[in-house]
């Protein structure tokens, strides 16, 4: 089965039900007319080059529906990044992938500021050419047996590629995954009984769909089960997505923790009744958040973890089984494997080290990248990068990526629980990073960056009850906002730059940082 495959057969059987409300245009789709929009917009894609076709719309029914005419003509969709440098991500893209057609909007481009990239295509002039007979062409198509339809459209195999994604960058350059029918596929049969998800269900969709968790958790399970989708192109709009979900009676949100704040914050008593799940992903989910919507709505906010390379989910929190500070238990049909980052060895429970990644989800490999993809897949198992452990009830503890792990005096110190320890002591609504920047003497200082001013004083001094002096964070900086990511992730490069920047100025320059 392939993916746009499987939108025919749902199609088909749920025709009348509401497919999508698009909040940001004021359109509603039902899946009979989501299906007729798919055919049509699947002939002009088979004018256009084969192979890759990069797509550059926000969280839309335009965007959805892109995507799967893209892949209906048997091309390969690549999912570009509009948030941040949408300019420099498409022509990386293009240049990466070696592609030239990029489908994108007009009121996009205008409304980021983004010039036109030689390749780009308009849907609102696809859409404006759409002529009668067009839509009365795919309307009949659209009324014969799904298993006709699916002849008339692309077949393929499910090990083809289904879409390339590219990974945060939050580290280093932004590498090209390959997620295949399968892997995506695989990752939804795993979480379905995990969450019990069925037809009734109505997804709040609000995450970008060049990031793997609005792809797969906000686009294609819905889909899959055939669900209905409110979509919202700007998950920043925090009271806009809090009344959409309230009025819309949605059972299913899903974001990073960042976004979550933003809900709490602006959300009133009865916004959030009918959620049955209220799930947060790709950063660590802070104790005050779950608190804050334990004591505001009465709600449980789950914690999961994934990989853009593992289709995303690896493992996750649930109603049954719900393990606070932890990330969940692996998601079926997935092996997880904790080794140790020096000998290899396998790790016992509670015993920090490598997470290893095996099944199904696992990505094909990284486009055009031999070497990179060899070094993270190794007979089978996907280096995640980050550390963690497995305890003795089988729940997996995240403590942060190998990368942000910090050697000194022949200790290794995690950024990520120095973080922890940090939140402890922030007023609320305040926000804090520990980075660490080269030292010419001591090889490596920890700087923690906060979003309200301290007294550095006493907060270290509280801080020596739960860590070494080695982890103590040497500098303070106080910046009114963290960078992130589109999706809503801790930009950990850009604010290690900026952090080493602001440490690098001049002595006359005005001290914007404390030195303990």
């Amino acid at each position: 089965m392939l993916l746009h495959q499987q939108f025919i057969d749902i199609a088909k059987k749920f025709s009348k039900k509401k497919a999508i409300h698009d909040f940001s245009t004021n359109r509603e789709l039902t899946y009979s007319r989501a299906l007729i929009a798919c055919l049509i917009l699947t002939r002009f894609v088979k004018k256009m080059d084969s192979g890759f076709i990069g797509i550059m719309i926000p969280t839309s029914a335009g965007c959805i529906l892109s995507k799967i005419a893209v892949l209906m003509s048997g091309r390969t969709p690549v999912m570009i990044n509009y948030s941040t440098g949408a300019e420099h991500n498409a022509k990386y893209a293009q240049q990466k992938c070696d592609f030239k057609t990029i489908i994108t909007s007009k009121a996009l481009l205008e409304k980021i500021e983004c010039p036109f990239v030689d390749g780009m295509i308009y849907i609102e002039d696809l859409m404006e050419s759409v002529t009668t007979g067009l839509k009365l062409q795919a309307a009949v198509t659209a009324a014969l047996p799904g298993s006709i339809i699916k002849k008339l459209v692309h077949s393929g195999d499910e090990e083809d590629t289904a879409v390339i994604l590219f990974t945060s960058g939050s580290e280093k350059d932004p590498k090209a995954v390959q997620l295949t029918h399968k892997n995506i596929l695989a990752n939804i049969t795993s979480v379905t009984p995990v969450f019990n998800f069925r037809s009734e269900d109505i997804f709040m969709c609000t995450l970008p769909y060049f990031h793997v968790f609005g792809l797969t958790v906000d686009l294609w399970l819905p889909i899959y089960h055939g669900m209905t989708m409110l979509t919202y192109a700007n998950p920043l709009d925090y009271k806009k997505v809090c009344t959409i979900v309230r009025e819309q009676q949605a059972t299913f949100l899903v974001g990073t923790p960042s976004f979550f704040w933003g809900y709490l914050r602006k959300s009133v008593e009865g916004d959030f009744t009918t959620l049955r799940i209220a799930l947060t992903g790709a950063d660590k989910c802070p104790e005050a958040l779950r608190e804050g919507f334990k004591t505001k709505h009465n709600i449980t906010v789950y914690e999961g973890y994934g990989a853009t390379e593992c289709s995303p989910v690896i493992s996750t929190n649930t109603p049954k089984y719900n393990r606070p500070g932890s990330v969940g238990k692996p998601i079926p049909g997935l092996k997880i494997r904790i080794e140790n980052y020096e000998t290899g060895k396998e790790c016992g429970p509670g015993e920090d080290g490598r997470i290893l990644v095996k099944g199904d989800s696992v990505m094909k490999g990284y486009f055009n990248d031999f070497e990179q993809t060899s070094l993270h897949i190794r007979n089978g198992w996907y280096d995640t990068g980050d550390m963690g452990n497995l305890d003795e009830d089988g729940y997996l503890w995240h403590v942060g990526r190998l990368k942000r792990f910090v050697k000194i005096g022949g200790e290794m110190v995690s950024l990520v629980k120095i973080e922890g320890i940090l939140e402890k002591f922030l007023p609320e609504d305040s926000h804090c990073c520990v980075v660490e920047i080269p030292d010419a003497k001591k090889g490596a200082r920890i700087i923690a960056v906060t979003t309200t001013p301290l007294d550095e004083k006493v907060v270290l001094k509280k801080m020596t009850k739960y860590l070494p002096p080695i982890a103590l964070p040497k500098t303070f900086v106080v910046w009114e906002t963290l960078p992130k990511m589109g999706s809503g992730k801790i930009d950990f490069r850009t604010i290690s730059e900026m952090a080493r920047e602001q440490l690098t100025r001049k002595r006359d320059d005005k001290p914007t940082a404390k030195t303990i």
